[in-house]
């Protein structure tokens, strides 16, 4: 039998960077191109230019000044430069020997000795020149550029890359004739000696907008095929009842839901009458009332004789849930012998393993918790509805955990209905590329009462002046937030911290009560301080972004959030949502520190700027996604699966469009093209998007 042979460094790495298939490799692309074509003469190149030069080595020594590193002098006929290597191998001092002609490419820098090169690329000067632009491709420092550079062209030789668009699909996108994909690839992979730098990097190019087409279609076809599955499976019908749990609800509630609240309660109650799983997606900006949506939900799923889960990534934010569905649906319940349950990985195990009891007998109605929802020794007797707020937040994983919790019910195995909430409102493009497979419900309209945020941008010298701003809200008996981006001093990153400001504000502030809220305090500590400033007993809460979500006094007036350059837009955004919440006029201050220079990034700046141009939700999250990209803006919800490598969502909606119409119309009449073209862009990632 033959033994299997070791794989080299290099392949190790290429099946690390995800390049296994042939296919894999082709659609690799190169990062940029380097100009190797022509020699520059030293006497005609400036400095900070990075060239290819021609030149005789006339000195090689290993000095130590004040490292060791390997200094070669090397000569093109018209000028000196001096080649500087900090890190060598035997192998490069034996090929830079004197006497040696290399071709030579690097940037050049200029000094008191002259003409200067760091690290520079060097080979022997025999051969021709190349007829084009070289690529270089994305790599790890195991993989050598030649090595890949080779690795590419193989794949690229041997990947089937025949058409997978049905010869009747009306593809069209701009006046010239689509190129097909042989030809894209080939274009981007070997350019001819005639292409430009500037056409190589056009993405508007027809072998750019090919591969963007395919690559979103791809996404599209996956996506709907995950829909389509999930109509196969079965889900227990929920139907409310007429004077049922939640008309009990809805009439004991101290307020009037908003017509985008019923509008999305019919949508969700929809939903959960029908025998297929619900996946829907409850978007809102902040303090739009989607906990109240998600308690009404669940009372149609404990009529009709089901349990309802409610899993939030915080132990704060489950428990802001937990006070509000206690006092809404306890008193409805207890008549009926059920109770909400609370599970959360703080809890003494006594009262754990009373909470566990009640779950797995089914008194528990609504179990509300963290990640301990999930965990392998919760046992629901009868779950129907899972609710995620904070999606986001929670791996592909975690969530599939949550929907396996149901139990075969007469020996058929069926999913609960999935309501996943995120405070943070997606933009169209990103609901109809990232989150196709969802249904999405919309809040797009405040509660009345709500009081809008006047946003302030406040240079950090000014200190003194947002100190007495909180002498004057205290003095009204309001409350204030102070957010600060670390729990402790770090000598990587010069930002004031939490503990360090809570100990100048309660000098600043004699006879108040300062308190101090951060993710490494003791679970006990942290309720206190909470329970402390809900109470309206402590003034001035320093915290870090622990209170991003889910903290709802409304008597805090004012929030200051430290260091503000240094946060995202969406988390800006969350955190400013934190006042404004009762009838006091509130105000957000972003206190920012400027740079060396003086002033702000341009990305900072832009953040900046949207916060105090508009508080609405929407634009806030469209601008968020034109600086960071959808990478972060999903945040964990596609953890393991691709994002998208080439398609732009801000500049490419027209081919999302196309590719969003194409997707059904492939499915039903191509379904072979369909599998052949998710398998070509997406191999066995697929899977991720249908979480």
């Amino acid at each position: 039998m033959p033994v299997a042979k070791e794989m080299s460094a290099p392949q190790k790495a290429l099946l690390k960077m995800g390049l296994a298939r042939d296919i894999d490799l082709a659609l690799h692309l190169p990062l940029r191109y380097e100009d190797e074509t022509r020699i520059v003469q030293l006497r005609d190149a400036r400095e900070g230019e990075t060239v290819q030069i021609e030149a005789m080595v006339t000195h090689s020594e290993i000095a130590f000044r004040p490292r060791r590193q390997l200094l070669v002098t090397v000569d093109d006929g018209s000028d000196t430069c001096q080649l500087r290597f900090l890190n060598f191998y035997p192998s490069q001092q034996k090929a830079l020997a004197v006497g040696a002609r290399l071709r030579i490419r690097g940037e050049l820098k200029g000094g008191f000795l002259g003409w200067q090169m760091v690290h520079p690329t060097c080979r022997s000067a025999s051969g021709e020149l190349p007829g084009a632009l070289t690529p270089v491709y994305p790599t790890v420092a195991s993989l050598p550029q030649a090595y890949l550079r080779k690795a590419v062209l193989g794949g690229l030789g041997r990947a089937d890359l025949s058409d997978s668009f049905p010869a009747d699909v009306p593809y069209s996108i701009g006046r010239e004739p689509p190129w097909n994909l042989p030809k894209a690839l080939s274009f981007l992979h070997q350019p001819a000696p005639d292409v430009s730098l500037a056409a190589l990097e056009d993405r508007s190019h027809p072998a750019w907008q090919r591969l963007k087409a395919e690559e979103l279609l791809a996404q599209q076809l996956s996506q709907l095929q995950s829909k389509r599955e999930r109509a196969m499976l079965r889900a227990p019908a929920l139907l409310a009842e007429q004077g049922g749990l939640q008309e009990q609800l809805l009439a004991a509630l101290p307020f009037q839901l908003t017509p985008a609240q019923r509008r999305v309660c019919e949508e969700i109650a929809r939903d959960l009458g029908r025998e297929v799983p619900m996946h829907r997606l409850l978007q809102g900006d902040v303090g739009s009332g989607k906990t109240v949506v998600a308690a009404l939900a669940a009372a149609v799923s404990i009529d009709a004789g089901w349990q309802c889960a409610l899993m939030a990534p915080t132990e704060i934010l489950a428990e802001q849930h937990f006070r509000k569905l206690i006092g809404w649906l306890e008193p409805l319940l207890a008549p009926r012998g059920l109770r909400v349950a609370w599970l959360t990985g703080s809890q003494k195990k006594k009262e754990r393993t009373q909470m566990l009891e009640l779950v797995a007998s089914g008194e528990a109605a609504l179990v509300v918790g963290t990640h301990a929802v999930i965990q392998e020794q919760v046992r629901f007797k009868a779950l129907a509805l899972a609710v995620i707020d904070e999606q986001h937040r929670f791996g592909v994983a975690q969530r599939l955990a949550l929907r396996s919790k149901m139990q075969p019910v007469a020996g058929a195995q069926r999913e609960p209905h999935l309501l996943m909430m995120s405070a943070t409102p997606i933009p169209r493009t990103l609901a109809m590329s990232y989150y196709a497979d969802l249904d999405v419900s919309t809040l797009d309209e405040l509660p009345p009462g709500r009081t809008p945020v006047v946003t302030k941008l406040v240079a950090d010298s000014r200190r003194d002046e947002v100190t007495e701003r909180i002498r004057a809200q205290l003095a009204q008996g309001r409350q204030v937030y102070w957010v600060c981006p670390l729990i402790e001093e770090s000598e990587a990153l010069d930002l004031t911290n939490a503990t360090a400001t809570h100990e100048a504000l309660s000098a600043a502030l004699p006879g108040v009560m300062v308190g101090l809220l951060h993710s490494r305090m003791p679970v006990a500590e942290k309720k206190t301080v909470m329970a402390l400033f809900n109470g309206g007993q402590m003034g001035v809460l320093v915290s870090t972004t622990v209170i991003e979500v889910g903290v709802d006094v409304p008597n805090a007036s004012l929030m200051v959030i430290e260091h503000a350059e240094r946060f995202g837009l969406s988390q800006l955004h969350q955190l400013r949502g934190r006042v404004g919440r009762g009838a006091a006029a509130s105000a957000c201050v972003l206190l920012y520190a400027a740079g060396d220079n003086g002033r702000l990034g341009e990305t900072a700046r832009a953040r900046l700027k949207a916060m105090a141009e508009t508080a609405d939700g929407f634009e806030i999250a469209r601008r968020d996604l034109d600086i960071r990209g959808p990478g972060e803006f999903l945040g964990a919800r596609q953890s393991g699966a691709p994002l998208l490598r080439f398609a732009d969502l801000a500049t490419d909606g027209h081919l999302l469009e196309w590719a969003r119409a194409l997707a059904p119309a492939m499915l039903d009449e191509h379904p072979e093209l369909a599998r052949k073209h998710t398998a070509r862009w997406l191999g066995g990632k697929s899977e991720f998007l249908k979480a």
